[in-house]
């Protein structure tokens, strides 16, 4: 069979990594795709916001499933109009996407189902917005409710802070129509971690945790970013899985389905670990980037059988395995994000044949050699027996790879050992 992934960064490229080890699939597609990516399937130049030239070229190649990547395509309607052209897709339709495109809508749904999160309120307007963080005082988390590619979090500790923030997002439009909203939380004190799960209708698999460190700095300073490093498992936390599960993610399955809302494709619960217990800090509705790059190689299954069950409405008949070794990912990116940064310099030390685990998320063909062409450039993870064991080799791989003007974490999973 034929399949197609729709994206073009790490994720994706953990996607197909994963896709390619299938035995039914005959031809693998990436619409568009990277360097990377290239080694494992056929890149196709096509965009992702034209959603007819897609299903064209879907139809043409006899596509049997299409798998969507990224946020924004999900929120735009793809998954809607690929069924209507009765094409067979994964990921969540426009409504069920809203969980993501919308912070205030996943709140609404949230409160009516008792799921347990921060205290907050949305705006529109910078007067009010000022005079709720006046009275709430800092820290306080300031969110623009749509999709800003995971940097529309500012986590104020000050009050100074938050209405520098507001201001960016209300006055000045940082972040356009996603800005045009925003959420003001409570902080939520203590220690984050993702579950997901594949959803389909009423039926659930939960996947093994992983934890993602989202700030640009070691110790967790500086700006958010889209993530900085990921691992899993999450050992000192797991202790939590079965509540998380409970009170959290089936309770959220089973209010979508009350709510009409039919979610077929991957739930992201990301939490944070509270004295008071968990509490959800956003729900995505695709696969975490980079918690992908350490959840895909851990999952022994062939994903392309889960995928088909979730989208043929079986999804209950698969038993989810996992290795039990650790996966440790370092994000290597360029200097100066999530703020500007100078792309286009070439990048050495990746070698065809060992570099399995090492995903394309920033690159470029130019001329004949390989340059950096994002703020994100490569997901560097590493399989091993112990956290420890895969962090070091995952960090001995990274030394080994150069660009001009890289900049990654040094502490990711340092907290877990």
């Amino acid at each position: 069979m034929k399949v197609a992934v729709l994206g073009s960064g790490g994720r994706e490229h953990a996607i197909v990594w994963k896709l390619s080890q299938s035995q039914r699939i005959k031809e693998l597609f990436c619409l568009p795709g990277n360097p990377g990516i290239k080694q494992l399937a056929k890149c196709v130049p096509l965009p992702l916001h034209n959603h007819q030239s897609l299903i064209h070229w879907a139809k043409k190649e006899a596509i049997s499933l299409t798998v969507v990547g990224p946020e924004d395509p999900l929120s735009n309607g793809i998954v809607d109009s690929f069924l209507a052209a009765g094409l067979q897709i994964y990921g969540p339709n426009q409504k069920a996407a809203q969980l993501e495109s919308s912070k205030t809508f996943a709140k609404q749904i949230m409160k009516i189902y008792g799921v347990p999160t921060a205290k907050s309120a949305s705006f529109t307007e910078l007067g009010p917005a000022l005079r709720y963080v006046k009275e709430n005082g800092a820290p306080i988390v300031i969110k623009a409710d749509g999709l800003a590619a995971g940097k529309g979090v500012t986590v104020a500790t000050s009050v100074v802070e938050a209405e520098i923030s507001l201001r960016a997002s209300l006055e000045k439009n940082r972040f356009g129509k996603a800005g045009s909203t925003v959420l003001i939380e409570e902080f939520l004190e203590g220690e984050e971690m993702t579950i997901l799960s594949f959803v389909s209708g009423p039926d659930y698999l939960t996947m093994v945790p992983s934890q993602d460190h989202k700030p640009v700095f070691d110790g967790d300073r500086g700006p958010n970013t889209g993530g900085m490093g990921a691992y899993s498992p999450v050992p000192h936390l797991e202790k939590w899985l079965s509540e998380i599960e409970k009170m959290i993610v089936d309770p959220m399955v089973k209010g979508l389905q009350k709510e009409n809302i039919y979610f077929q494709g991957i739930l992201y619960t990301g939490l944070i670990i509270t004295k008071e217990g968990p509490k959800v800090v956003e729900f995505n509705v695709r696969f975490g980037d980079p918690e992908a790059q350490v959840i895909l190689p851990r999952l022994q299954n062939d994903l392309l059988e889960i995928l088909e069950a979730s989208t043929g409405g079986n999804l209950s008949s698969i038993k989810l395995k996992w290795k039990q070794d650790a996966c440790v990912c370092v994000i290597m990116a360029s200097g100066g994000y999530p703020g500007e940064y100078k792309t286009g310099f070439p990048i050495s030390g990746l070698k065809p044949g060992v570099d399995d685990l090492v995903f394309h998320a920033g690159t470029e063909i130019f001329g004949t050699k390989l340059v950096t062409n994002g703020g994100r450039v490569l997901n560097v993870s590493s399989l091993g027996g112990s956290l420890a064991q895969a962090r070091t080799q995952a960090y001995e791989r990274l030394q080994s790879i150069h660009f001009e003007n890289l900049h990654y974490r040094t502490d990711i999973a340092s907290n877990a050992l």
